[in-house]
């Protein structure tokens, strides 16, 4: 395997890494794009489907739920598959799941389509990332993994605002339509210039874990999910299918874990936690997106039915801060190559928590301008947290742990995207029945408001709390050093 790495390493110059980065960037912009696009539509869609807000919910929770079971095995399909078979099968998936999403006369169907875009999503995230570890050489890897970062980050945060403006203008089918030619581009980039990179070792497939993955993450997505969703009527935590699915996605984990760490070809193999920095890499990671996207699910939230602004006015709100998001990925990108990760990861934790603790207080007086001030400094925060830590991490294992290493990153993605949300709207749904439980007229427009004001800043309160854990962790953060395994990939500058 290291001799095809070294291999690797010396072919990385033959390598068309414009085209190819042109091709993973812009689907995996499109696809995660997808991801928050609904976000600011939810609210129409209900009355446009005729369902419920614990229905709409699925739209969003579906497709968590299908990338938390795919994206886990993805390790295990790098490894049978090529990279030509799994781009092209990912796009195909994604290009289906746009146009059906785009004609869905119904909810049903819109589910469908949904479910459809996540299988293309899950299968491209981890390929994005594995290519990316094997076309660039280590010094070169911040720069490039800034890329990916611009697309992470800046693709979900985006979604709000790009989806207010087309609801502004046009009919939500049009979210779709527009993100349709992007996809067919970026499948004749793939098929022209993508080469197959990656090294087959087929390991054996091994059915209990693909199961016990399944039940694992499967379980703790929808739990979460459920529980959220489930918040705006109360007994969200303590219904019979959230706690089962829970208690079964906990002990499926386990058993998958013990499972992984005794097989000789484990399909995503944990030992890739032996390396410290990949391990504080991924919790700080973890955090970061349960942060992130809490405060996105929450702010659009309040701004819509706390300060009665628009959804597009909500959406523009969030731009500034996005674009900066985005822009500044690939800053911090060579700034790590230059100076190592700590200092980036220590300061963008700091000034996240100052921008969460000043979020706490927020009302319906709070002014927009504070609003979109606020949002620029923590999207600036997130964005020098996120790709030093990442990339960090990926420096320290072997080439043997790409896949792996890959697979669980974006898993773990995926999967505190939904407790971060479920427990947001849950802490937030709390929060508001425990005031109105106190005053006189619980049903008056004020009381209404201030209840939900109420939950609001208890979610950030939430928010804020993950920053303070973060920050600590971030103290132990170190610059990876390239040892003899890695030697190969030439020297670090």
């Amino acid at each position: 395997m290291k001799a095809g790495s070294v291999k690797d390493q010396q072919e990385t110059k033959q390598y068309k890494v414009f085209p190819i980065l042109f091709a993973m960037l812009l689907s995996g912009f499109i696809g995660l794009f997808g991801e928050t696009a609904l976000n600011v539509a939810l609210t129409p869609l209900m009355g446009l489907l005729e369902v419920g807000p614990t229905t709409i919910q699925w739209l969003t929770t579906g497709y968590l739920l299908v990338l938390g079971i795919l994206v886990p095995v993805s390790g295990m399909l790098l490894q049978w598959f090529s990279t030509r078979q799994l781009f092209t099968t990912s796009l195909i998936f994604s290009i289906a799941g746009t146009l059906v999403a785009a004609i869905a006369p119904s909810f049903e169907i819109l589910l469908v389509a949904r479910v459809l875009q996540a299988v293309g999503t899950a299968l491209l995230l981890p390929l994005m990332f594995n290519t990316i570890l094997v076309i660039f050489p280590i010094e070169k890897r911040g720069a490039a993994m800034g890329l990916i970062g611009l697309v992470i980050m800046f693709a979900p945060a985006s979604g709000p605002s790009i989806s207010g403006l087309i609801l502004a203008n046009l009919s939500w089918h049009w979210i779709f339509w527009i993100s349709l030619p992007f996809f067919i581009i970026s499948l004749v980039c793939g098929l022209l210039f993508l080469p197959n990179i990656s090294n087959l070792t087929k390991p054996k497939i091994d059915v209990l874990s693909i199961v016990l993955s399944t039940l694992g993450f499967g379980g703790i997505v929808y739990g979460f999910s459920s529980a959220g969703g489930h918040g705006e009527s109360g007994g969200g935590w303590t219904s019979p299918i959230v706690v089962a699915t829970l208690v079964i996605g906990v002990l499926s984990l386990l058993l998958f874990s013990i499972r992984q760490l005794r097989m000789k070809q484990p399909m995503m193999d944990l030992r890739a936690f032996k390396y410290p920095m990949f391990t504080i890499g991924l919790i700080l990671i973890f955090l970061c997106m349960m942060m992130m996207l809490s405060s996105m699910l929450i702010l659009p939230m309040y701004l819509q039915q706390g300060m009665a602004v628009t959804a597009l006015t909500a959406g523009l709100v969030l731009l500034p801060g996005s674009l900066l998001n985005g822009f500044l990925s690939p800053v911090m990108g060579r700034l790590f190559d230059k100076f190592g990760p700590k200092w980036l990861v220590i300061i963008g934790l700091a000034i996240v928590t100052v921008v969460l603790f000043l979020y706490t207080g927020i009302t319906p007086t709070t002014t927009l301008g504070k609003i979109i001030t606020l949002h620029i400094f923590m999207m600036i925060g997130i964005s020098m947290i996120m790709m030093p830590a990442q990339t960090n991490g990926l420096n320290q294992l072997p080439p043997d742990f790409y896949p792996h290493g890959t697979a669980i990153m974006n898993t773990l993605q995926q999967v505190s995207g939904a407790i971060g949300t479920a427990v947001a709207v849950s802490i937030l749904s709390a929060g508001q029945t425990r005031f109105l439980s106190g005053v006189t007229d619980p049903e008056s427009p004020e009381n209404q408001l201030a209840g939900f004001t109420s939950g609001v800043q208890n979610a950030f309160i939430f928010a804020l709390v993950l920053a303070v854990i973060g920050l600590i962790i971030s103290l132990f953060v170190k610059r990876v050093k390239v040892g003899a395994q890695q030697g190969q990939q030439g020297p670090m500058h």
